[in-house]
């Protein structure tokens, strides 16, 4: 990538979490990385995707069998013929990014070596290296000026650790990420300190500590342009700098506070003194303890090698107890020792230490990876120091398994038998697993599964879906995709690049959506009973909580995932343990007002979707609109006739003036753009003002035009203006396409448009006694009430079109059918952005707002999900723990929900939420997961339904619902007749359907009715 241009059609998504300037610093930094293992691979591939400017591998080992379990990058044939780890992925590394160079190494690094070579990087990353080396490096390192960053990680067993030092000072740019915050200012006090008011219901969302700008205050402008750090005071008010001196006037209104970015300093200790005093990361509140035991294992863990050559024997208690030993030995070296050590943990560690646990490899990989590019940028919050979590939990169970089952079998899942046995392998080679998307997350989902074996064995299936294609766009992060598979579907070159890496794989891949339309197809009842577990790996709540509801209905397992930027979650959702998906929901996003969008918008968003709908409407609702009324009505005569006789046809007035203002040419559509533009950044305004002049005032004596309201003014266009004229240029464009225009890149040149514009006509602005809607509880008005008088017109302008045209055959182009345009983000040669671009800044500046550049544009307009590669391989490691948590049937306790922000960092594990019971009387109780089962005949009649609950559970039913129908509610008109009628005849099933989900409601004791919960009853 040259460092001073991105290709947004690559980066475009991750653009939108890191920033231009960030990867711009990212493309001139070179970073070297040691161990070609399954975490060292992980890691390599993140930084490669993320697009610096190259990446040096160094490794000395030769490719093992067991490496195939945890390197995705590795084959057999690199085994066989013992090909150098480094060597064998610098192609495959290189792959994933043109933009990258990807070098290697194939001499060893220990204390003996010579580090200067070191100095051409920014930053190094270890692992798989002795604690003696990982010292020698980090003191080489921080002895530089600049000091090079120092990253060092490892998996050990189903245990991690990871540890930055980026140099005494380290200058951080952006603490997390996020957008500066804006809050519209009611009123300041004029005091020591100031108190700012928000607007009524309007939180600020500013945090102690925060600075602030102020700009368009009026009465005390002193404040205009001065930054102020502020206190919070509620979440709709914070104190600011003294304002009661003379320097500051009366606050009268308006006003906008806005967050401002400060950079911040931070220091770091070496590896050396960080060992003995380390500051830890705590990701599991519920194990306060844990990281501080995991650090004395892992400092053991080095010292156990130091003293023998070699980790602890697998599940070996000698070893063990050596290793527990030697971990109370560092604990009273240490500056606070731990209070009372995890000997589980420890014992834990020696069990599994010679093994590799590819889950954990992801995930820290993708966190490494994050820390790795905050060294180079100063973008997001740097580790402070060390990370120490584990997947214990797996282990559960195993603690009278005969060792025989952990110990290597000279194969590729060897180092995740040493963690979890060979039954528990065998299990995840049986599995039958159901995968919804195979975007980002699916798409490291389908690796992880390739590299612990899942459905390896006859009896396993791998299931995925995905109706999208591949785009350029997704190759920044969908790491299985490469550029000769753009335009290909994503399900099937998902599955053929996941049998490259393991050939025994059982996978099917598919490209229907999961939906209500599959429901009695595809994705039937019978089709979800028949899987282990159900993993989404969507983009859009929706999906989500139709996929969670089929989960429901069929008891099975979901693993719920997503991540947006830096952020990302994991949900595990078990049948009869946990709260389901949809039991929780966040808030809904709160609407913008009708009328704020269409007359008094207040920030740029507003605008950007005020063009985004002025997209839909122009260019294909309206052509859509065109199409379908003259496919209805195919004699304009015969349409004519109607309207003159006082007839109504919808859509008729619309419709008459798109034929009427129809172009022929390229001309008629730069002339019509114009005129566009006349009317919403000119006439809008003056119409604006004419209905509300600048002094308005409400009823209590206020100013109509005050905060947040912004008083128009009126654009007036100049061929000059590069906004103005991409705007006529685009609209002409978009027109031309959509009517069936023909031109050329002749008729795009300056001059060309000048002459065409030089002989518009644009009519004289004339006041409309329209009403303009402000009050903000008043939704979008349905389609406008046409008069007769507007349906005479309709007609006159059809015959007058008519009659221009000589014959039918003349006329008859003006009738074809048109092309609506359908929204594409991603093409930048259509101009759909640019004109939302154009259109949203000239509203933006007849408002007095400031504009967006296209890259904010396009994110918005197009509801871009910002995306980073390191968050999704993150998250798809924890869930794919998770999965083997399932596997096992761990008890809730085990299970970990997971909210994570590489931005910050912050790591937080946390118990699922467990299933509510609803207690409907003694002894008779409810979850969501529970079905109850009637099984009918032929002949079972409503009133045998009803018979069936009230012998059962003592209960009248007060109504049956089968969808949307009502089968019986015993308060409505002849549903009591329906009672000797049979179910079958009542529901009127389709042919072949054996059963129906029925809602079915009881009468309790104080007459009250009862939900229960979905009652499936059998025909026969």
């Amino acid at each position: 990538m040259a460092t001073d241009e991105i290709d947004d059609s690559l980066y475009s998504r991750q653009r939108y979490v890191l920033g231009d300037s960030a990867m711009q610093r990212m493309a001139k930094s070179s970073v070297l990385l040691y161990g070609m293992g399954g975490l060292g691979v992980e890691i390599a591939k993140n930084i490669v995707l993320a697009g610096i400017k190259s990446l040096t591998i160094q490794d000395s080992q030769a490719a093992t069998f067991q490496d195939l379990g945890s390197n995705f990058f590795l084959r057999a044939d690199d085994v066989n013929n013992k090909r150098n780890r480094a060597e064998a992925c610098t192609a495959k590394l290189a792959e994933l990014n043109p933009y990258v160079t990807v070098r290697n190494i194939t001499n060893t690094l220990d204390t003996s070596t010579d580090l200067e070579y070191l100095k051409e990087f920014q930053c190094v990353i270890l692992t798989e290296t002795a604690l003696t080396v990982q010292l020698h490096a980090d003191a080489f390192c921080r002895e530089q000026n600049p000091p090079i960053k120092f990253i060092s990680a490892d998996v050990f067993g189903v245990f991690c650790s990871l540890f930055c030092d980026f140099g005494d000072i380290f200058e951080v740019m952006d603490l997390n990420g996020e957008e500066p915050k804006e809050s519209f200012i009611a009123d300041i006090e004029k005091a020591d300190p100031g108190v700012v008011t928000c607007l009524e219901n309007r939180m600020h969302g500013f945090e102690d500590g925060d600075t602030v700008t102020f700009r368009e205050i009026k009465g005390m402008t002193a404040l205009n342009g001065n930054m102020c750090k502020i206190r919070v005071l509620t979440p709709y008010a914070y104190s600011i700098c003294d304002t009661s001196t003379d320097q500051f006037a009366p606050y009268e209104h308006d006003g906008i506070a806005t967050q401002v970015k400060v950079t911040a300093s931070t220091h770091f200790e070496s590896l050396k003194k960080q060992l003995h005093a380390p500051a830890l990361l705590t990701p599991d509140l519920s194990r306060f303890e844990a990281p501080g035991s995991i650090h004395l294992g892992i400092c053991a863990l080095h010292k156990f090698r130091e003293l023998h050559g070699r980790f602890p024997n697998i599940r070996c208690n000698k070893d063990a107890a050596l290793l527990e030993q030697l971990a109370e030995d560092v604990n009273s070296q240490m500056e606070q020792r731990v209070d009372s050590i995890d000997k589980n943990l420890i014992r834990n560690l020696s069990y599994t230490s010679q093994g590799c646990f590819p889950p954990l490899c992801a995930a820290l990989g993708g966190i490494a990876a994050q820390e790795g590019l905050k060294a180079l940028t100063g973008k997001f919050t740097p580790l402070k120091q060390w990370l120490h979590f584990d997947a214990s939990e797996v282990l559960s169970g195993f603690e009278n398994s005969d060792v025989q089952c952990f110990l290597p079998r000279q194969n590729r899942y060897d180092a995740l038998r040493i963690c979890i046995g060979e039954e528990l392998c065998q299990q995840l080679c049986n599995l039958r697993i159901f995968m919804v998307g195979c975007g980002a997350i699916g798409c490291e989902m389908i690796k992880n599964y390739a590299m612990i074996g899942i459905s390896t064995a006859e009896k396993g299936q791998i299931t995925i879906t995905d109706n999208d294609l591949i785009e350029k766009s997704n190759l920044n992060r969908q790491f299985l995709f490469r550029p000769h598979h753009i335009q290909k579907p994503k399900s099937t070159t998902a599955a053929q690049s996941a049998l490259e890496i393991n050939p025994d794989l059982q996978i099917e891949a598919q490209q229907y959506k999961v939906c209500p339309q599959t429901e009695n197809s595809a994705y039937n009842d019978a089709f979800f009973t028949s899987q282990d577990l159900i993993v989404n790996a969507l983009d859009n709540v929706e999906a989500r909580r139709y996929v969670d509801s089929r989960c429901v209905v069929n008891q099975r397992a979901l693993l719920e995932s997503g991540t947006m930027g830096a952020k990302g979650h994991v949900q595990v959702i078990v049948p009869h343990l946990t709260e389901s998906y949809s039991t929780q929901r966040d808030p809904p996003d709160e609407d913008v007002p009708y009328c704020t969008l269409k007359s008094f918008p207040a920030t740029v968003e507003h605008c950007i979707q005020w063009a985004r709908d002025k997209f839909e409407s122009q260019f294909s609702q309206k052509p859509s609109l065109f199409n379908k009324f003259w496919s209805s009505h195919q004699s304009p005569l015969h349409v004519v006739e109607i309207l003159q006789n006082g007839g109504t046809l919808d859509g008729s007035v619309q419709v008459s003036r798109l034929l009427e203002r129809r172009p022929s040419d390229w001309d008629g559509c730069v002339a019509l753009a114009r005129l566009k533009f006349e009317k919403y950044f000119n006439h809008k305004a003056k119409q604006l003002l004419h209905a509300f002049p600048a002094d308005t005032k409400l009823k209590d004596g206020s100013l109509f035009w005050q905060s947040p309201k912004r008083p128009p003014t009126p654009v007036v266009f100049n061929q000059k203006d590069v906004t103005h004229m991409s705007f006529v240029v685009t609209t002409a464009r978009i027109l031309a396409e959509m009517f069936g225009v023909n031109w050329n890149s002749q008729d795009l040149l300056p001059e060309r448009i000048a002459q065409i514009l030089a002989a518009v006509k644009v009519p004289e602005f004339r006041p409309s006694s329209k009403v303009i809607i402000t009050d903000e509880s008043v939704d979008k008005p349905e389609e406008d009430t046409v008069t007769g008088d507007e349906l005479e017109d309709a007609a006159v302008r059809i015959q007058r079109v008519m009659g221009n045209s000589a014959g039918d055959q003349a006329m008859g182009w003006r009738f074809n059918h048109l092309k609506p345009a359908d929204f594409e983000k991603d093409d930048d040669s259509n101009g759909h952005i640019d004109f939302i671009t154009a259109a949203s800044n000239l509203r933006a500046e007849m408002y007095s707002i400031d504009p967006a550049d296209r890259l904010k544009t396009k994110r918005i307009a197009g509801r871009i999900v910002p995306a980073i590669a390191t968050t999704t391989a993150a998250v798809a490691g924890l869930v794919t723990i998770e999965l083997i948590k399932i596997v096992k049937k761990s008890p809730i306790e085990h299970y970990k929900n997971c909210f994570l922000n590489l931005a910050l960092p912050v790591l937080v594990f946390s118990e699922p939420g467990a299933v509510e019971r609803t207690v409907v009387k003694d002894g008779l109780s409810f979850t969501l997961w529970d079905k109850w089962e009637v099984r009918g005949h032929k002949d079972f009649t409503l009133q045998d339904f009803l018979n069936y609950f009230k012998g059962k559970h003592g209960f009248e039913v007060t109504m049956v619902v089968h969808g949307v129908r009502m089968i019986y509610v015993p308060v409505m008109p002849g549903h009591r007749k329906r009672l000797p009628q049979t179910l079958l005849k009542l529901i009127k099933p389709s042919q072949g359907k054996k059963y129906v989900d029925l809602v079915v409601s009881f009468e309790s004791d104080n007459s009250e009715d009862i939900p229960g919960p979905p009652v499936r009853y059998y025909f026969s």
